[in-house]
């Protein structure tokens, strides 16, 4: 085991001091030496050295909220909609995965945002009758948080024109009262809006393949399911159980089957060498902007709604210090600020029953969340996860739209964050929006929409405070700190090399290529570019 140095190009390390050292020494799976490239040599005298070439070293990133290995699934195993242009468009990939499908069996949409369809809607019941009527078909919206279905679907989940509304959810009707088939919140979805719908071991295995070699190209050797469910832990503790799976993960369990889950169950036994662990528990507060059901304290831009909370605010209050109380971390879903405003009533509660010391519960999106709330979060040791993301994929519509030119300049607040001294992360939430950590950091950094505004020139933060955020603060979020995020000795050897310094192009970064991804010591991840003359 003779070790590998790193030099030739910037390293930056992200540790507390902001340390760039001229070169990063590994042996095994850990960084065992930082510093100047001869005192390395003479250290690691056996070691092999790594030319940078003037190339960009840095801690591999995190990513501190997604769904993995969703993205993969929309591709592998659903009609991918995501570049869906107009409803022709819809229909005709709806109709090409029927053509393949066995009568009866489901037909499932994936990724499907109205937004970029000509018609600004999602499809109706009659619509996706028209593609079958043999088939359950079920388009899922990409926020996750809503769908369409047709009657053989609305069938088969024993939805019918009598059937009332969940609390927490609706289903959408004409002004007659007839089923559309739009079906809105997890509690109305039921099993359609769970990750593991239609999903048996063989897809699961095939999925989590391509969703690793997708994120490790990104640079990520740390991702997240956040949102995950009694029969899909099974299907990651098999896959755990194999093995180094050749990606970490954190998963984050939901809320409602604790304690038996670690106290009996399956999370009493846990399987694997820590490479799939389990992480915070998960709580849901309310909806999507893009369907306003976000839960706000002002209503929509020209409406009288405020949005859809999924659990009452004493329900919540019980979770909270229900699960407070047995010793979990908590990630809590609150995109509108009236959802941030019920967690953080539910977490002082919490610490007023039984005080805790740096529990760094979370409140995850935070969209729109208010400068008093980030104070708030201070005094009670509350970290944050943004959506960046938004800014550049929603941004124009949250502005003409959903929220008006007044709260949407505020959405994912990174910069009063920063100046309240939240520790705070960033994320893509994927499949909502793809695994992109160099696209993220340049989001926001400079908060550009997709038409090229500027959303809230106040919140922008400097490129390495976003580096941090997909790095070390990610680390820290979820109680990491001490094992990877950083470049420091005994620290994993989890790194990034990008083609150039993020520092010196913030305008741009998300046009820098990842060169190489190294995972516990190992390359995982080379870029092939073809040289001149050579075909891609």
């Amino acid at each position: 085991m003779t070790g590998v140095i790193f030099a030739g190009g910037p390293i930056l390390s992200m540790d507390a001091s902001d340390t760039r050292p001229e070169a990063v020494a590994i042996r095994g799976d850990r960084i065992v030496a930082t510093g100047s490239l001869e005192a390395l040599r003479r250290s690691l005298p056996e070691a092999v050295q790594h030319d940078l070439a003037g190339r960009t070293l840095l801690p591999a990133f995190i990513d501190p909220h997604g769904h993995f290995p969703d993205s993969a699934m929309v591709r592998l195993l659903r009609a991918d909609l995501s570049e869906s242009v107009d409803l022709a468009e819809v229909f005709h990939r709806l109709a090409a995965r029927v053509a393949r499908t066995p009568v009866g069996d489901w037909v499932m949409g994936a990724a499907l945002d109205e937004s970029r369809l000509a018609e600004r809607r999602l499809p109706t019941r009659d619509e996706l009758d028209t593609v079958s009527r043999d088939h359950p078909i079920w388009v899922i919206h990409a926020s996750g948080h809503c769908g369409a279905a047709n009657s053989a679907a609305l069938m088969r989940q024993g939805i019918g024109e009598g059937t009332p509304d969940p609390e927490g959810g609706r289903y959408l009707r004409d002004g007659s009262g007839r089923l559309t088939g739009g079906i809105e919140g997890l509690s109305a979805m039921g099993e359609m809006g769970d990750t593991h719908f239609l999903l048996d071991a063989d897809a699961f295995a095939r999925s989590f393949a391509a969703a690793r070699a997708e994120y490790l190209a990104q640079g990520v050797t740390l991702a997240q399911n956040a949102w995950t469910a009694l029969p899909l832990l099974e299907l990651f503790a098999g896959v755990a159980a194999g093995g180094d799976p050749g990606i970490d993960l954190i998963l984050l369990p939901v809320a409602e089957i604790e304690p038996a889950f670690s106290r009996e169950g399956l999370g009493a036994q846990w399987p694997g060498n820590g490479a799939i662990a389990l992480g915070p528990r998960k709580l849901l507060a309310d909806g999507s902007f893009l369907m306003r059901t976000a839960l706000l304290t002002e209503p929509y831009l020209g409406s009288d709604e405020y949005g859809l909370a999924y659990i009452d605010r004493d329900a919540l209050m019980a979770e909270v210090c229900r699960l407070h109380r047995l010793g979990f971390q908590i990630h809590t879903h609150c995109n509108g600020d009236a959802a941030s405003d019920m967690f953080l009533d539910a977490v002082a509660a919490a610490l007023a029953e039984h005080p805790r010391a740096d529990h760094r519960h979370t409140i995850i999106h935070g969209q729109v969340m208010r400068r008093d709330q980030l104070a708030r979060c201070v005094a009670l040791g509350v970290t944050v996860s943004f959506f960046p993301a938004h800014v550049e994929v929603w941004g124009d519509q949250h502005h003409d739209e959903i929220l008006g030119p007044a709260r949407a300049v505020h959405i994912s607040p990174t910069g009063w964050a920063k100046a309240e001294g939240v520790r705070f992360t960033i994320h893509n939430d994927a499949s909502v929006t793809p695994t992109r950590p160099l696209r993220l950091v340049e989001t926001t950094v400079n908060r550009r929409s997709r038409s090229g505004r500027v959303l809230g020139p106040e919140q922008r933060v400097d490129v390495m405070t976003a580096l941090r955020a997909h790095t070390i603060d990610a680390a820290w979020q979820v109680f990491r700190e001490h094992e990877r995020g950083s470049i420091e000795v005994g620290k994993l050897a989890d790194l990034v090399i990008l083609d150039d310094n993020p520092l010196e192009r913030p305008e741009t970064i998300g046009a820098i290529g990842v060169s190489e991804t190294w995972r516990r010591g190992e390359r995982v991840y080379l870029c092939h570019r073809p040289k001149v003359g050579e075909p891609a």
